[in-house]
């Protein structure tokens, strides 16, 4: 696996810890957007279409660190937008080095030759970075040419400097399981130290809406794929087993979207990284005030086909613990890529999609509108010769 020991000792200490003091609900990863601005325009992405007056909001380092000491998570993936266009940001990662949590930099990779030397390698510091497939598959998905080569040249830079380097890669429908365990297997050449893989959600105002996936279609995807790389054994996934072994329709989870709380420029969002339907202005509110009842698989129309890590892999991990022996079952001998699948949650009482995306977009600009300062009005010339 693509996890390192010191990160496996310590996010299990965390998790024990809660389990042993009964604690229902609790973080795993914070996920800080600490601005929206992105210097590409991916067509699977909901996260860049707002207003200038948003993309040019920055949540401050201070409120970062808040943020981090807030949510308590043991591991904070930085994201966006494209992060490493927050000025601050080399202090917020020294910041969240320095309370010992591990940080995953999420980035497109087009600014890393520029920046790289803003940061130290670290073990708790791992630059993650957005790769979709080989050449053709990424440029494709980030919709420009040569974003691939960049960032592969990025990869080699920071391996070339002593940083741990991950890769994110988000899969749709139009994957081919072919070349994506074959682009997976040339990871290993680029000495990547671990794979984060999840199948695309369906942004609501993402501009391509034709290729996400649905559950069935994720199962298959992914049992394809597990099967050419003897059920996953053959790389290094920063995921746990079990998390890869509900991808491939082995395990019925309920999603814990509280796992992954996130931090956005609007506030807390509620109930999740993926959906934005409130926000909440402390992490406490977040977790107090949410009626996560109201959503998750089964029980809301836009978590239907959701199978990300963002939502499950707390479940997968709360599972592991759980059940430690079949966890390592499934680790020894691979993920299974034959055979029945897991029954899967029933939708008919889920409740209707409400969409009010745009009720949070006027708030904020409204928000930004009135924390203007006034304008001086220009003083009568009587006035000016006093």
């Amino acid at each position: 696996m693509g996890i390192p020991f010191l990160q496996k000792a310590y996010v299990g200490a965390y998790v024990m810890k809660q389990h042993l003091t009964r604690q229902r609900r609790y973080p795993l990863v914070l996920m800080l957007e600490p601005l929206f601005r992105c210097n590409l325009a991916c067509s699977g992405c909901g996260k860049i279409d707002y207003p200038d007056e948003i993309l040019n909001q920055r949540i401050s380092v201070a409120d970062c660190l808040q943020a981090v000491d807030d949510c308590g998570a043991p591991v904070v993936s930085i994201a966006g937008g494209e992060p490493l266009l927050h000025k601050g940001l080399p202090e917020v990662v020294r910041g969240i080095v320095a309370r010992k949590k591990f940080v995953y930099l999420c980035t497109n990779a087009l600014l890393m030759e520029k920046k790289i030397d803003d940061y130290e390698p670290s073990p708790f510091f791992v630059w993650s970075i957005h790769l979709d497939g080989d050449q053709k598959m990424h440029d494709k998905s980030v919709c420009q040419d040569g974003v691939y080569d960049r960032a592969v040249a990025a990869i080699k830079l920071a391996k070339q400097k002593g940083f741990r380097v991950n890769i994110n890669c988000t899969l749709f429908n139009d994957a081919d399981p072919e070349k994506v365990a074959a682009f997976f297997d040339e990871t290993k050449r680029l000495g990547i130290d671990g794979i984060t893989v999840s199948p695309g959600y369906a942004y609501e105002r993402a501009p391509d809406q034709q290729h996400f996936l649905n559950r069935e279609k994720t199962k298959t995807l992914f049992r394809d794929i597990l099967r050419r790389g003897r059920g996953g054994r053959d790389w290094a996934f920063s995921q746990s087993t079990m998390f890869l072994d509900f991808l491939a329709g082995n395990q019925t989870y309920h999603c814990t979207p509280w796992g992954n709380p996130t931090r956005t420029v609007f506030g807390w969002q509620k109930p999740c990284y993926l959906l934005g339907e409130g926000y909440a202005k402390t992490y406490r509110e977040l977790m107090d005030d949410t009626n996560w009842d109201n959503y998750g698989t089964g029980n809301y129309e836009k978590c239907a086909d959701c199978m990300v890590h963002s939502g499950f892999e707390a479940t997968a991990v709360k599972d592991t613990i759980a059940h430690p022996l079949k966890a390592l079952g499934v680790s020894l001998r691979g993920v299974r890529t034959e055979g029945k699948l897991a029954p899967d949650i029933p939708l008919d009482n889920q409740r209707p999609a409400d969409f009010v995306f745009s009720k949070h977009v006027e708030i904020k600009l409204e928000e930004i509108k009135l924390a203007k300062p006034a304008k001086a009005k220009p003083k009568a010339v009587a006035e000016t010769l006093v």
